[in-house]
Formats: C-alpha cells, sequence, structure tokens
C-alpha cells in the first residue's frame, strides 16, 4: 500500500510560496511512490482540525495557475502550538497513512518543523522543512525564497520613486520596508540606484540603533544638497536599548505589529526641519507582488520545494532544504539539506561587511551578493538633465 504525503505552509505568504508548492506536488505525484498528496488547509491548525485538500482533485489548469498566484493556495497560519498539538498532530498523520510532511516557512516553522520531526521519528513519519521568508533571516541558508522578489519589488519602486522625488525635488519620501529584526529588505532597496546620488539617498536597516538627531542632520543635509530626499527604513528601527523607535501596536508571542515608522519620521522631518515630507508603506503590497515576481526567486522557490520532496521520499528527515551559493558572477547556487536543528529559530541579520561605515548604505559587497536574485535588469529610467 503506498503512503500519503501532505504540504503544511505557516507564517506570511510571499510571492513564490505556491511556486515551492507546485514544485513539491508535481515531484510526488510523478514519484510514483505517493498515493495521495494533500495540503493542509490553513496551517498547522488546519491539520489539527483534519481540513485537507486533496491535489488529486484540483483541476489541471489550477495547479498550473499556482506559480504566477501570490500568497499561498491552500492557506497559512501563525497558530502557538504545544507539546500536545505535535503530538495530536503525529496521531492524525498516522491515522490519515500519511508517511511524509513537507513544512514550508520561515523561522517559526522550522522550530515548528524540529518539534514535529522529534515526536513522529518513531512512527515511521518523515518530516522535511523548505525555506519561506521575505525577510531572508533563516539561517544558515545562503539565501531564502521570497527575498528575490521582494528585492525586486524594492529596488525598482524606488528607482520609480526616485525619478518623481527628482522631477519635483521640493520633499522628504520616507518608505517604510518590512523586516523586524534584519534589514535585507530595506539594504535591497540599494539596486534602485543607476549613478551616484540616485535614490535611495539613506538606508536605515534595524541592525543599528536608530539616532534621531543624526537622523534629520542627515536628511537636511541631503535636502540642501538636492531638494528631494528618498528614504527607506525598517519597520523594526529601535533606539541604542532596543526599544522601537515606534510602540508596537500590537503584539503576541513572536508576532509584532509595528506602529507606523515611516509617518514617525516624516512627521519628524516636518516638526523639527520645517520640510515637506510624506510616508509610503508598500507593507504586505510588497510581498505579494506577481508584477515583480523575481524568475530567478520563482525557479529557486520550485526547485525548493522538488528538493524537499526528493529527500523526504527518499528517507531523509528532521532537515530543511538550504541554498549554498557557488558564484555570483555568473550566478550559480545549489541545493542542500542542513540539519532542522541549525535553524529553528536561529536568526541571520546583515552582517557587518554588508553595512557601510556611516551606517546609512549598504556596501558593494552586498550589491554583489543581492543583484543576481532579482533576476533581469531593472528597467532603465530616462534622465534628459
Amino acid at each position: 500500500m503506498k503512503e500519503n504525503l501532505i504540504i503544511i505552509h505557516g507564517g506570511g505568504p510571499t510571492a513564490v510560496l505556491n511556486c515551492s508548492l507546485y514544485g513539491a506536488v508535481r515531484e510526488a505525484q510523478a514519484s510514483g511512490l505517493v498515493e495521495h498528496v494533500y495540503g493542509a488547509v490553513g496551517g498547522t491548525g488546519g491539520l489539527l482540525k483534519e481540513k485537507l485538500l486533496d491535489f488529486g482533485s484540483v483541476p489541471e489548469g489550477e495547479l498550473e495557475r499556482l506559480p504566477t498566484t501570490p500568497a499561498t493556495a491552500i492557506g497559512t497560519s501563525r497558530d502557538a502550538l504545544e507539546a500536545e498539538d505535535y503530538a495530536r498532530m503525529a496521531d492524525i498523520l498516522a491515522e490519515k497513512h500519511i508517511r511524509y510532511v513537507l513544512m514550508n516557512g520561515g523561522n517559526g516553522t522550522m522550530d515548528a518543523c524540529g518539534k514535529l520531526a522529534a515526536v513522529c521519528r518513531d512512527r515511521g513519519i518523515s518530516v522535511m522543512g523548505i525555506p519561506k521568508t521575505m525577510d531572508n533571516d533563516i539561517a544558515v541558508t545562503d539565501h531564502c525564497p521570497g527575498f528575490g522578489s521582494v528585492a525586486r519589488y524594492m529596488a525598482g519602486t524606488v528607482r520609480e520613486l526616485g525619478v518623481d522625488v527628482r522631477s519635483l525635488p521640493i520633499h522628504v519620501v520616507v518608505l517604510e520596508a518590512l523586516g523586524r529584526n534584519a534589514g535585507w529588505t530595506t539594504a535591497a532597496a540599494a539596486l534602485a540606484r543607476e549613478q551616484e546620488g540616485d535614490a535611495p539617498h539613506l538606508l536605515y536597516p534595524p541592525e543599528r540603533p536608530f539616532h534621531e538627531d543624526e537622523f534629520l542632520d542627515r536628511v537636511g543635509d541631503m535636502y540642501r544638497k538636492l531638494g528631494g530626499v528618498v528614504v527607506v527604513a525598517s519597520e523594526g528601527l529601535h533606539d541604542d536599548e532596543g526599544k522601537p523607535i515606534v510602540p508596537p501596536i500590537f503584539q503576541t508571542g513572536r508576532s509584532t505589529y509595528f506602529g507606523d515608522v515611516s509617518s514617525h519620521l516624516a512627521q519628524m522631518v516636518v516638526r523639527r526641519l520645517g520640510i515637506k515630507a510624506r510616508s509610503e508603506k508598500p507593507g504586505i503590497l510588497a510581498r505579494a507582488s506577481i508584477a515583480w515576481q523575481s524568475p530567478v526567486d520563482a525557479a529557486e522557490a520550485e526547485e525548493a520545494g522538488r528538493a524537499a520532496c526528493r529527500a523526504v521520499l527518499a528517507g531523509e528527515t528532521g532537515q530543511m532544504v538550504a541554498f549554498r551559493r557557488l558564484s555570483s558572477a555568473p550566478y550559480r547556487c545549489e541545493t542542500f539539506l542542513v540539519p532542522i536543528e541549525e535553524v529553528m529559530l536561529g536568526e541571520r541579520v546583515l552582517p557587518a561587511e554588508y553595512l557601510a561605515a556611516g551606517g546609512t548604505d549598504v556596501t558593494e559587497a552586498f550589491c554583489g551578493w543581492c543583484r543576481p536574485l532579482l533576476g533581469p535588469e531593472l528597467p532603465s529610467m530616462a534622465r534628459l538633465f
């Protein structure tokens, strides 16, 4: 009797999460080793409620639309799980003859993946992790599926924003980037520049403490020089004591809903400097854009799903698919397996060598690392003066 496989999504969606889903489903269907391929509808909570989707009943046309559909077609969650929940999930998996489990998500999901693998180990159930996060903060792996697309979005959008501000150089615009503790998304905006002086003019990732007076001095100097200034700031900016510069609106467990940092900074510029300023906050639009989806990111996300499926069907368990950079120019990357214990809730922030000495920019080393993940060159903008 053939066994079954299930795919579970966790945490915030990305523009390529369904690419990994597509890769895993197609790999399982083609293997000849699986009777049913299920999706947990609504993440781990869906599994606990036994809400399962059988991909064998999904029309072919719907499956083929997965790679160009953002978010997750099976739903996700941020469930706070207790020991008894993992035990119950193991029971459900056994009852439904599900021998293979793929958990696709970020840091919290990889923690859950490791805990589920531990309780399933003696029951003949294999559990494998697929990385996913636009924050790019999972440990060990060179980068995470989901980041390349949000990086392309940030770079492309800031390039467009910079052209607008340059054409009417009368104000400061603060654009807020997602990423509570890691500044990868903020840093990616640097790829917007075509030549010296282009936006973004100041970058504020969360890896370095934010100092209000220093920020205002730099914005003022830049405004006097250029007339129009574009600032990209992380939602997770904090002071020397680690306190957010804007108190969180809501916080529960690991989930923090930050205050409006971009609005706070723009109002500060208006009040303290007397300069017209406005804020922009793409928020989840940045992670949901198929228009800015990176084809490199999409292809790697699909391969992550396929690699995880191949590994779990071969009997591997308690591991995560990761990416190893072989070359940046030309870009080459390969997948490998890492023990899940090495990534469970391990957070990877921007390393010091990627942060410029002044604290408000990134180095060329970062740009060289990041550029291939965006895919094709961004549209170049006309410049007549």
